[in-house]
C-alpha cells in the first residue's frame, strides 16, 4: 500500500476537518503545521517516505496562509536534493466565500509540488451543472485542480458542507490510489 502524508496548516478548524476526510480517503498520516509555521521534526521524516504528498491551506487574502508559507519555504531543503521528485502530489483548502481566489491557493501548492519534480493529480470528480444541481452535491465548486470547500465565515468546523467533505474523502482515496499504481 502507497504511504500517503497529509501536510496542513489550519488557522479556525475548517481545512483541519477537510484535511481529516481527505486523509481518511488515503489511509494517510496527517502532519499538522503549527501556529508559528512549524512542524515536528519526526513529520520531515515522513514526507520523506511517502509516496505521496496531499497540501492543505486555508485561502487567506488568495493565497496559502503564511504558516503554510513558511512551510513550503523550509522545503528548499528536500528541494536541494530532489529528495520529492517522481512523488504524487495534490492539494484542497476552504474559504468563507464561494470563489475567494481559491484556485490561486490551489495554483502555487501545483507549484510547488512541480519545483520538487513532483506529479499533480487533481480531483478526477465530475460536477453537476444542471439547475437540479445542490449546494451538497460532490464537487460542487467544480474544481479539478484539487477540492476546494466553502464555509461562511461564521460557520465553525462542525458545520461544513457534507459534499466538500465527501469530494475531500474521494480526492485522498484518488491519491493514494494512483501513488499505489505509479510506484509500481
Amino acid at each position: 500500500m502507497a504511504k500517503v502524508a497529509v501536510v496542513f496548516h489550519s488557522g479556525y478548524g475548517h481545512t483541519q476537518r477537510l484535511a481529516q476526510s481527505v486523509a481518511q480517503g488515503a489511509g494517510a498520516e496527517l502532519l499538522s503545521i503549527d501556529a508559528d509555521g512549524n512542524l515536528p521534526d519526526a513529520a520531515w521524516d515522513t514526507l520523506a517516505a511517502a509516496d505521496a504528498i496531499i497540501f492543505g491551506s486555508p485561502t487567506y487574502m488568495g493565497t496559502v496562509s503564511w504558516q503554510f508559507k513558511k512551510f513550503a519555504d523550509a522545503t528548499s531543503k528536500p528541494w536541494y536534493t530532489q529528495a520529492w521528485k517522481d512523488k504524487i502530489f495534490g492539494g484542497f483548502t476552504n474559504s468563507a466565500n464561494m470563489n475567494g481566489d481559491k484556485h490561486s491557493t490551489l495554483h502555487y501548492f501545483m507549484t510547488l509540488a512541480m519545483q520538487h519534480g513532483g506529479v499533480w493529480a487533481g480531483t478526477g470528480i465530475n460536477y453537476n451543472t444542471t439547475k437540479a444541481s445542490q449546494r451538497s452535491d460532490l464537487n460542487y465548486l467544480a474544481s479539478s485542480a484539487g477540492p476546494m470547500a466553502q464555509t461562511p465565515g461564521d460557520a465553525g468546523a462542525a458545520e461544513m458542507n457534507a459534499g466538500d467533505l465527501e469530494t475531500g474523502r474521494l480526492f485522498g482515496q484518488r491519491i493514494a490510489e494512483l501513488a499505489e499504481k505509479f510506484k509500481r
